[in-house]
């Protein structure tokens, strides 16, 4: 069911317009002026995401970092995606967004319905956004790309499948196992 205040909101839509939305059971992110309205992810996606945060938990303890699932990410003054995970430095506690230049790493779990926006058009906003580290969970295959800024885009740094073993050292210490990510 899409949110009340939606339909039949004239376009464009304002950081203001979107953060008086409030909290919804579906994903909804800002994007120039528009709305991308997605479902809540499956349990499996769910399950992921929640091995990828233990994972990743012992690494951000040590360097004093905060790891956040699912948050509203503030990419700049017309963007406000929801990615699956942040690793970020700092947090303002009363503040309704994380801005993009506190976040070390952001995650992404892709599922059916979200894969395209998840290979290319998150990777390419957050890149712009100056966020340097992107990690993407293939939800199917359970493959792990990491993916390191360099100017305006990504390159891929490592490709791990399930069997093989990703070790993370930047920006937190992780050593991520892909068949791990679901038991």
């Amino acid at each position: 069911m899409i949110p009340v205040g939606i339909v039949g909101h004239a376009l464009p839509w304002t950081v203001s317009d979107y953060l008086a939305l409030g909290e919804t059971t579906q994903r909804i992110e800002l994007l120039d002026g528009g709305l991308l309205i997605g479902a809540s992810p499956p349990v499996r996606h769910q399950v992921i995401l929640g091995g990828l945060a233990t994972a990743l938990e012992p690494g951000r303890v040590a360097a004093d970092c905060t790891l956040l699932p699912v948050i509203n990410l503030r990419l700049n003054t017309t963007r406000i995606l929801n990615p699956d995970l942040v690793v970020t430095t700092e947090l303002d506690l009363t503040a309704a967004c994380v801005p993009a230049d506190a976040v070390l790493l952001v995650g992404e779990v892709t599922a059916p319905h979200t894969a395209v926006i998840d290979r290319v058009l998150k990777p390419h906003l957050y890149a712009e956004a100056g966020i340097e580290w992107y990690l993407l969970v293939e939800q199917e295959t359970l493959t792990i790309h990491l993916h390191q800024r360099q100017g305006a885009h990504y390159v891929e740094r490592s490709t791990t499948r399930a069997g093989e073993v990703l070790e993370l050292t930047e920006p937190v210490r992780a050593t991520i196992r892909p068949e791990a990510l679901v038991s």
